[in-house]
């Protein structure tokens, strides 16, 4: 070994800006052991140490085990099948923490109790096949007596959401509040009723055809970006031309029983949780968000409503 370079652990300390005590530790390990002792008995190392410390200190910070780094830097098993086994298990790690980051930001929002928060992780915890079936359930109540429909089928799969294996902690949040929605009780109802409705629309044969809810938001759009009130007379023309237009497309004339016919319609879609819904299930399922229906919809209504003649008392 005459004329080798041999380093003490303080040099290797200075070279790697690893502690004196650590460097003993690794030593004592088996994993960076000394090359020599000097004559009063104190290790020394070999110049192949530091770049072994150092690689000691990357697959450290990193996560790997001491047994396992040793494996690697003894040559026992190659680097890159750790490599891939280890970024493979801390995958399953990163989507746990996914899950229980968006569990809490939920219920940090919300100011929820204990009860709510175990909620919120049972959800989160649910598997492919228990989602699924949440899902069904839901969407089984909307669309029942409906589904053998030409046009019902794909509707229901636009209206299905699915949770990528790698979900993001946005998605994560939007399956938690959407598969409340699924499960709430009064929204399964009304989303079943507003089904039988927009199949009542749709019993005169021919092409397909917008729903009252697309008739008007696309007319109103404009209005809507104007600032134009609804119960102003400039608004008479539209309110006529989204009258005409539904009347022509259901087959009915333009009387005060259609307008009482729009207007039911119109009610009760007007929910701010079918367009929650619908911005849920864009976001869980990784789609563009559609513009919202909601305040296209409540300036019809009023507008409409404004041109009603009172009830009789």
């Amino acid at each position: 070994m005459s004329g080798q370079t041999f380093h003490t652990i303080g040099d290797l300390a200075r070279r790697t800006g690893l502690s004196v005590k650590t460097i003993r530790y690794y030593a004592d390990s088996g994993v960076v052991p000394p090359t020599d002792r000097s004559p009063a008995g104190y290790r020394r190392y070999g110049p192949a140490a530091v770049a072994r410390l150092e690689l000691v200190r990357t697959l450290r910070d990193l996560g790997l085990d001491l047994a396992t780094i040793r494996r690697v830097v003894d040559h026992q098993v190659p680097l890159p099948e750790v490599a891939a086994a280890h970024a493979q298990a801390l995958a399953v790690q990163i989507r746990v923490l996914r899950l229980r980051q968006a569990v809490l930001i939920v219920a940090a929002r919300r100011g929820s109790g204990p009860a709510e928060v175990d909620e919120l992780h049972r959800l989160a915890q649910l598997t492919t096949r228990e989602r699924g079936q949440l899902v069904t359930d839901f969407l089984d109540s909307v669309f029942a007596g409906l589904s053998d429909q030409p046009a019902y089928p794909g509707v229901i799969v636009s209206m299905t959401p699915e949770l990528p294996d790698d979900p993001s902690t946005e998605q994560v949040e939007a399956w938690l509040e959407l598969a409340e929605l699924c499960r709430d009780p009064d929204f399964r109802a009304r989303m079943r009723r507003l089904t039988r409705q927009h199949a009542a629309d749709h019993v005169v044969p021919g092409l397909p055809r917008p729903d009252a809810v697309a008739v008007v938001r696309d007319a109103v759009a404009p209005a809507l970006a104007a600032g134009l009130d609804p119960a102003s007379p400039d608004a008479d023309p539209l309110v006529a031309a989204v009258t005409n237009r539904y009347a022509s497309l259901h087959a009915h004339s333009d009387e005060a029983d259609l307008r009482r016919r729009l207007l039911d319609r119109l009610v009760l879609a007007n929910d701010p949780r079918r367009d929650r819904y619908l911005d849920l299930l864009a976001v869980v399922n990784g789609w563009s968000t559609g513009d919202a229906t909601a305040p296209a919809v409540d300036w019809f209504i009023r507008a409409l409503r404004h041109r009603m003649p009172e009830p009789a008392r």
